[in-house]
């Protein structure tokens, strides 16, 4: 599985594609988990002190973001599943 990171969330990655370990059955949060593995600046910035996505980190499925149109964290991947990371947007 690939995650695609947007902004500064792939400059602290160090690519703006990323594979993972991570097989179909699992979830959106394992793949999460992988992703921010021995990737420590990397957390500090998508997840907020509890450990919890920071507000403003919007996760997509295939497009559909996780939390509105999707179970959160606890989605279901399958295989082909497109994963992406945007930081918060600003703007005006």
């Amino acid at each position: 599985m690939e995650w695609k990171l947007f902004a500064d969330l792939a400059e602290r990655a160090g690519d703006r594609h990323v594979a993972v370990d991570v097989e179909p059955g699992e979830s959106v949060e394992d793949a999460l988990d992988a992703l921010l593995d021995g990737r420590d600046d990397l957390r500090e910035r998508v997840l907020d002190e509890d450990g919890q996505l920071g507000d403003g980190i919007n996760v997509l499925r295939n497009g559909a973001e996780i939390h509105t149109r999707e179970d959160g964290l606890e989605t279901t991947l399958e295989d082909g599943d497109e994963l992406a990371m945007f930081p918060p947007v600003s703007g005006g």
